[in-house]
């Protein structure tokens, strides 16, 4: 029987596709590429971004990841586990559900999806219990742990001159106070109108009310004098005799 000799270089071409194979795998299998992992008793746990890097006004998550002593993932953590966000000198507890079905996701992963509105740190808190293991820890984004929100507008290509969802809420904070201060100008100017019309309107009905008294006046004096006028005696008749009597003839006037 005849033997084939077997080549080196092929060899080494298969063990380096080997390894490349267990490689990819192990990258595949990982569920984060930047958390901080921490033991709390009894649970691993795993808490950064679900998406990273992070870019201020998309979409996003903080991915909880948590797993028994054995390293199995915990299926059914319910809702005895809650985290809080805090960012920009403001908190928001959200609720944490499965990120992952009977054949889709990874099991263990858990998710509580937000807008991150800000580029800079964020903290999250975890508050809660774990099949009875109180779990309270805190988790903050950083060079060590996992990556800090970032502004859209550093990573966008290509350019353009629309600001992104942070400048617009920088811009708007800083236009809001000028805006309310117009406004409450404008009310103010309105006011002050509205009572210099009711003023002269108020003015206007006395001066009606004044004219309407006086007439009045006129009237009942009017009155008054019609009242009081002397009344002229009406001159009798000339008085006619008949039968006997004659008529009184006034004398005439010799010449």
């Amino acid at each position: 029987m005849r033997r084939t000799r077997s080549n080196p270089g092929s060899r080494w071409r298969l063990a380096a596709a080997g390894l490349a194979a267990v490689a990819l795998l192990a990258l595949g299998a990982a569920p984060a590429a930047a958390h901080e992992g921490r033991q709390v008793g009894r649970y691993g746990i795993e808490v950064g971004f679900g998406d990273e890097p992070a870019y201020a006004g998309t979409r996003n998550s903080v991915q909880v990841i948590v797993s028994n002593a054995k390293g199995e993932p915990v299926r059914d953590l319910g809702d005895t586990l809650k985290v809080m966000v805090m960012a920009a000198g403001q908190t928001r507890v959200l609720p944490l559900e499965p990120g992952f079905g009977d054949d889709w996701g990874t099991p263990g992963d858990y998710r509580a999806w937000f807008i991150p509105s800000a580029p800079g740190r964020y903290t999250f808190h975890l508050d809660g219990t774990v099949k009875g293991q109180k779990i309270k820890q805190t988790f903050t984004s950083g060079p060590n742990t996992f990556g800090d929100v970032l502004d859209p507008g550093k990573a966008s290509f290509p350019e353009i001159t629309v600001a992104s969802p942070a400048q617009l809420s920088q811009r708007l904070d800083r236009e809001l106070p000028r805006v309310a201060a117009g406004t409450e100008q404008a009310l103010a100017a309105s006011q002050a109108a509205e009572r210099r019309a009711r003023h002269e309107a108020a003015q206007i009905r006395l001066v009606a009310l004044g004219g309407v008294a006086l007439g009045l006046i006129g009237i009942v004096l009017a009155i008054v004098a019609m009242v009081r006028r002397p009344v002229r005696p009406v001159p009798a008749a000339p008085r006619h005799l008949d039968g006997d009597h004659r008529a009184e003839v006034p004398a005439r006037t010799r010449v």
